[in-house]
């Protein structure tokens, strides 16, 4: 199984839950929310063949991305994966918004160039979020847990730009309303951890459901999406 946007720095033991999962060889991507976290993790990881860690300035850490700004860039050349980065104009995030804006336009000026995944957060800030992708031509990206306008699913389509889903989606309305509008071949799975049960079985198991599949073409189909996306970074 594949795991494509968790958290397991905040894990109460992050070894034990990577030893885990690397035992069950299950890819994870774990995001960092500064560059800094990052630093922390990033040789903790190395020996791992399913583990990777990847760089972040989450838009609610706003405050302290300027000075983070040099070790984003110092880290840079130590990764594939980006996140989490991206916009958040909701209640909570919307009090910085110009500085996610200045923070979000520095990342992606620093990866356009280079071969990167960048995995998004765009609550509340789709539109804006896909905008600047498309500005700054961006290949390679993953729209973590999707909540925004349906129409712009399409355009997100368009750009051949991915979607991460987890349980919280399925068990939700407007979750399996979404998860309904995406092309199967731009579906990855992730876990969100520790903000959701962390169970990608329920989420694999939803696929096979409403696709009418097997488990077994869900982890298929799941697996060939993620080496295709991969291999843009190779």
């Amino acid at each position: 199984m594949i795991d494509v946007h968790c958290h397991f720095d905040m894990a109460k033991n992050p070894e034990k839950y990577i030893s885990e999962n690397e035992k069950r060889q299950i890819i994870t991507i774990g995001m960092t929310n500064l560059p800094s976290h990052f630093q922390m993790g990033v040789n903790h990881v190395r020996q791992y063949r399913y583990i990777r860690l990847a760089l972040g300035l989450h838009p609610l850490r706003a405050t302290e991305h300027e000075k983070e700004y040099s070790k984003f860039k110092q880290y840079l050349d130590m990764t594939s994966y980006i996140g989490e980065v991206g916009l958040d104009f909701s209640r909570e995030g919307f009090a910085t918004k110009e500085i996610q804006i200045k923070s979000f336009e520095f990342v992606l000026d620093c990866v356009k160039s280079k071969n990167k995944i960048l995995s998004l957060h765009s609550r509340r800030a789709e539109k804006e979020t896909l905008e600047m992708l498309i500005k700054n031509r961006i290949r390679n990206a993953i729209f973590h847990w999707y909540s925004g306008p349906i129409n712009i699913i399409e355009r997100i389509v368009e750009y051949g730009y991915f979607f991460s889903i987890n349980s919280a989606m399925s068990s939700s309305g407007n979750g399996r309303k979404i998860i309904s509008k995406i092309p199967r071949e731009l579906i990855l799975t992730e876990t969100d951890f520790p903000y959701t049960n962390g169970n990608l079985i329920d989420t694999y198991s939803y696929l096979s459901d409403i696709w009418g599949e097997s488990k077994d073409f869900v982890k298929n189909t799941i697996k060939q999406n993620f080496l295709r996306i991969i291999q843009n970074i190779k």
